[in-house]
């Protein structure tokens, strides 16, 4: 993040793997000291951006540290700038889990943005706002059951939330992640398995039934399956509709 804060400030995140640099998602400010920083650290093996509201200037954190940017082919219409060095690497529509390094994988979920990516690293599960981090997620004290970690929004300023079918989807991409904890968009936005709500995969799947059930729909009893599983929903079925 940008210090003084920067647009709305949001962050991105430099992960390092045993097999190289990655960053997570894109600022618009590069300068010359985070430019030597990330350099002095091993530079960068490649840049992989969650959305369309992080592309901003990526082409200029590509060739500073000559590396390839991952985004999805869904989305790549937004992106304004010619790329003749071929810094862009867009996901094909068909691929929703790529390799990005040995230990660094990209989970297209779609929903905010049809191609809307996370970023699965060593038990860290990196969500931008593919899956908002909510405010009753940071705390755990006296939380009572059916409080909800996550939202799931095609617009958050207008407040828009995605319909169940989107949620099922999402959720039938992501089910088999070993995530402990969740890295959202913002400083400050981590929800951890140990924080005192539970496994952090396991509120992201009560977190989409909250919202279906919001959204006026009912998830049938009989169509879920052991919640301890972590695989709720694997039935694709809701009042007698099925999904995809």
């Amino acid at each position: 993040m940008k210090e003084p804060k920067f647009g709305i400030g949001q962050r991105c995140i430099l992960i390092s793997s045993f097999y190289g640099n990655i960053l997570w998602d894109c600022i618009t400010v590069l300068d010359e000291a985070t430019v030597d920083f990330i350099k002095s650290r091993g530079g960068l093996a490649g840049i992989v951006i969650s959305h369309p509201h992080y592309y901003s200037r990526h082409l200029a954190w590509a060739k500073a540290f000559g590396c390839p940017v991952y985004i999805s082919s869904e989305d790549a219409h937004w992106t304004k700038q010619p790329d003749p060095l071929s810094y862009r690497r867009l996901i094909d529509e068909r691929t929703f889990n790529i390799e990005i390094l040995p230990d660094v994988r990209a989970l297209k979920l779609g929903g905010h943005f049809p191609g809307s990516l996370v970023l699965s690293y060593d038990h860290h599960l990196f969500v931008a706002d593919t899956l908002v981090t909510v405010p009753s997620a940071l705390y755990s004290k006296g939380r009572p059951p059916g409080t909800t970690s996550f939202a799931f929004m095609w617009s958050i300023p207008n407040m828009i939330p995605l319909p169940p079918k989107v949620l099922f989807q999402m959720w039938m991409r992501v089910r088999d992640v070993q995530a402990r904890v969740t890295h959202g968009a913002f400083v400050g936005q981590e929800v951890r398995d140990t924080d005192g709500g539970g496994p952090v995969m396991q509120r992201i799947l009560e977190s989409m039934k909250i919202q279906v059930r919001a959204s006026g729909w009912t998830v049938e009893e009989s169509l879920q399956v052991e919640e301890e599983s972590g695989r709720g929903w694997d039935v694709p079925e809701i009042l007698g509709e099925e999904w995809p």
